[in-house]
């Protein structure tokens, strides 16, 4: 695929950029904290860094940063768990939104090249964990495939979810919405959080694509796991009786 037809240090991205961060912001203003727009900003921050460094690493690499920044900007628009609250923003019901296309009918409406927003929509849509789940090779041939810039906004979203934020990120989503993935038979109790580090958090290290990604990867699951330690000493704690 040929590489988008706009730089990401031309005016006409920055007022593209501009504009799609007022939507995101506009979208997710509602939100929980765990997935509010600094969640958002942190992800791009974090992206540039890893593309950064990544670059200087491998100056061969040819890696886009119109489409990393976009893509890292808007990887939560569509995110099922909340598209009751961006129907609000767009004024249409959570039925009759397309998580396939919404991001990249909202960058052509702002500007935004065909090729340009069509790649954005294509990475926005295999960032997330559940879709790697379903089927690695699909997310690994598209990396290998054209679509490089992917692999740095996937590791960029997936660090904001482990160390001292991803933490506190966890038992935010845990106060906010934990009690419609408990059931009715379900113990909604801060418990559910440590065992979310296991079940997920703590493999995400393995899951990083970019050697940046690993590295930071590595500080924050070591993070993860001395705050675990911390907690099974404090819940074992045996009190005496009278």
């Amino acid at each position: 695929m040929a590489a988008p037809a706009m730089e990401a240090t031309s005016e006409q991205f920055q007022t593209l950029y501009s504009s799609m961060s007022i939507f995101v912001d506009s979208c997710m203003s509602g939100h929980d904290p765990s997935h509010n727009p600094a969640h958002v900003h942190r992800v791009v921050n974090v992206a540039l860094a890893i593309l950064q460094a990544e670059q200087a690493l491998h100056p061969e690499k040819q890696l886009n940063t119109a489409v990393v920044k976009l893509a890292a900007l808007l990887h939560d628009i569509g995110d099922r768990k909340y598209l009751h609250s961006l129907s609000s923003v767009t004024g249409s019901n959570a039925e009759s939104l397309d998580p396939k296309t919404m991001v990249e009918v909202a960058l052509l409406k702002n500007g935004a090249p065909a090729d340009l927003a069509s790649k954005v929509q294509t990475i926005v849509s295999h960032v997330s964990y559940t879709t790697e789940c379903k089927d690695p090779s699909v997310i690994r041939r598209l990396i290998d495939e054209g679509h490089p810039e992917l692999a740095v906004v996937q590791d960029a979203d997936r660090l904001d979810a482990i160390g001292a934020i991803g933490i506190g990120r966890t038992f935010t989503f845990l106060g906010a919405q934990g009690k419609k993935f408990v059931g009715d038979n379900g113990k909604w109790e801060m418990n559910n959080s440590i065992e979310h580090f296991g079940d997920k958090l703590e493999k995400l290290e393995g899951m990083m694509k970019t050697e940046t990604g690993k590295k930071m990867a590595g500080v924050r699951t070591e993070r993860l796991r001395v705050f675990r330690g911390w907690w099974e000493e404090e819940m074992d704690v045996s009190y005496p009786t009278a």
